[in-house]
C-alpha cells in the first residue's frame, strides 16, 4: 500500500464502516476504510436470511430504544439525526425499493441482500473512498494526544487525521468478526463489557428433539421459565433443530436464557394453541374425541397437531397413541391440555458465537460520546456497530444502529 495519509481511516467494511465512509465523504474528507477479508460485507450478505432487514418500521424514537433495555438511551440523540425514516429514505434515493413485512420488519423489495451490500459498495467507489482489502491491523502506535498511526500484519504504516474502529462483534468468526475491535479498543485504554453471544440458537437436553429437527412452528407463544418464574415471553415463529430450537422467537430469548442458565435451570414452555385458553381447548378436544370416538389418539390428534409433534405430544402426556378417542378420560384431557399449552424443553445452553446473529456487549458506552461517536479516552477516534455495548431483539433493529451510528461517526469525524 502507498503512504497515503487519509482525513479518516476506518476498520471494518461492515454495514457500519460503510454508512460511515458514504457520510464522512459526503462531507468533503479523505475516507480509506481497511478490511481484513479479501471482499467487503461477507456477514451483511447473511443478514435476515439473505435477504437483509435493513430495518424496522417503528420509527418513534422511544419507542425504538426499547428494545435495547438500559443502554438504549445511548441511541437517543443519533437516532434523532439519522434513524429509521432516514435510513429508508438513503436506500430509496439511491434506488433501493422495500417492503414492510410482519413485525415492522423492512427488506429490499428483491429480497437480496446483494443488492444492498451492492448500494453501499457502489456509493464507496463513486465518492472516492478507497477499500484496502485483505488487511489486518496488528498495532497501534498512539501517545497522550491520540492515535498516530495504524500498523498492519503486512507492515504496511497507515495515517490519517481520525480513525473509526467499525469491526463488529464475535459472532459468526468465519465472516472474520473476530473481536479484533475489542482488542484494539483495549490497547487505546478502552474498557470492554464481556462479549456473549446474542440472538442465537438454543439447545435443550432433550434428545428427541433430533426427530422434530427442521419442523417449523407457527403462532406459538413461548416462555422462559426460571423455577416456578416466567422471566420472559414471545409470540410469533420458532423452528427444531438437531440439537435444540432456533428461530425469530428463539433467538429474541436466548440472551435471557444465557444469563439465567448461570443461576440455574432453565426452561421453555411452549403453548402450540395460544388464541384457545384451556376451557376453549377443552372443548376443542371433546369435539374431536366425540365425532373421531373409534379412531386412535395418533390420528385424532393430527387435527390439532404436526404429525411428528403427535407422538412426542401423546408420550410425554402419558396416552396410549393407540387409544380409541371414546376412551379418553377426563384426567387424560386434563394432561394433555396442560402438554399441548406448556409444552416442555429444558435449556442445556446456547449454540454460541459460530451461529449467533449479533454480540452482547462491547465497548463500553461509558467512554464513547452519544452525540458523535466519539472515544472519551482517545481524542481522534471513534466508534460505530456492533463494538458497541447495544444488542437489540430481531428485526431489523441491529442494522439500524449500524446506519445510525456509522452515519453519525462519521459525519462527526469529517468535521472535527
Amino acid at each position: 500500500m502507498s503512504p497515503t495519509s487519509y482525513d479518516l481511516a476506518i476498520v471494518g467494511a461492515g454495514p457500519a464502516g460503510m454508512m460511515a465512509a458514504i457520510r464522512a465523504s459526503e462531507c468533503g474528507v479523505k475516507v480509506l476504510i481497511i478490511e481484513r477479508n479479501a471482499r467487503p460485507g461477507i456477514k451483511l450478505l447473511m443478514t435476515g436470511k439473505e435477504r437483509c432487514n435493513i430495518t424496522n418500521s417503528q420509527e418513534n424514537v422511544l419507542t425504538f430504544i426499547e428494545n435495547f433495555g438500559r443502554n438504549g438511551k445511548f441511541l437517543i440523540s443519533a437516532m434523532h439525526r439519522f434513524g429509521v425514516a432516514e435510513s429508508v429514505d438513503f436506500f430509496h434515493e439511491n434506488g433501493l425499493a422495500t417492503k414492510i413485512e410482519r413485525g415492522g420488519r423492512i427488506f429490499p423489495e428483491s429480497d437480496r441482500s446483494r443488492d444492498v451490500l451492492e448500494l453501499l459498495l457502489g456509493l464507496c467507489k463513486k465518492q472516492g473512498v478507497r477499500i484496502y482489502d485483505q488487511c489486518r491491523i496488528e498495532t497501534v502506535q498512539h501517545d497522550e494526544n491520540g492515535i498516530s498511526a495504524l500498523i498492519s500484519e503486512n507492515g504496511d504504516t497507515i495515517t490519517a487525521r481520525n480513525y473509526l474502529i467499525a469491526t463488529g462483534g464475535r459472532s459468526y468468526p468465519e465472516t472474520g468478526s473476530t473481536g479484533d475491535g475489542y482488542r484494539l479498543a483495549e490497547t487505546l485504554g478502552h474498557s470492554t463489557i464481556k462479549p456473549a453471544p446474542a440472538l442465537t440458537p438454543l439447545l435443550t437436553r432433550e434428545k428427541w428433539v433430533r426427530d422434530l429437527e427442521g419442523l417449523s412452528l407457527k403462532n406459538v407463544r413461548i416462555s422462559l421459565v426460571c423455577g416456578t418464574k416466567k422471566n420472559d415471553e414471545r409470540f410469533g415463529e420458532a423452528l427444531f433443530t438437531g440439537n435444540g430450537i432456533s428461530g425469530p422467537i428463539i433467538l429474541d430469548l436466548s440472551k435471557t436464557a444465557g444469563s439465567k442458565l448461570q443461576q440455574g435451570e432453565v426452561k421453555l414452555a411452549i403453548d402450540f394453541k395460544p388464541a384457545l385458553d384451556q376451557q376453549m381447548l377443552d372443548k376443542r378436544l371433546l369435539r374431536d374425541l366425540d365425532e373421531k370416538s373409534n379412531r386412535q389418539m395418533d390420528t385424532i390428534m393430527l387435527g390439532l397437531l404436526p404429525k411428528r409433534l403427535v407422538p412426542i405430544v401423546l408420550k410425554l402426556a402419558n396416552i396410549d397413541p393407540l387409544k380409541r378417542g371414546h376412551s379418553v378420560s377426563k384426567d387424560e384431557r386434563k394432561r394433555l391440555r396442560l402438554t399441548m399449552k406448556e409444552f416442555p424443553l429444558t435449556i442445556s445452553g446456547l449454540v454460541g458465537f459460530k451461529k449467533a446473529i449479533i454480540t452482547a456487549g462491547g465497548v463500553s458506552l461509558k467512554e464513547v460520546d452519544p452525540n458523535t461517536m466519539r472515544s472519551k479516552i482517545v481524542p481522534n477516534l471513534f466508534f460505530a456497530g456492533e463494538i458497541l455495548d447495544l444488542d437489540g431483539p430481531t428485526g431489523g433493529f441491529n442494522l439500524q444502529v449500524c446506519w445510525t451510528t456509522g452515519y453519525v461517526a462519521g459525519e462527526s469525524a469529517a468535521e472535527g
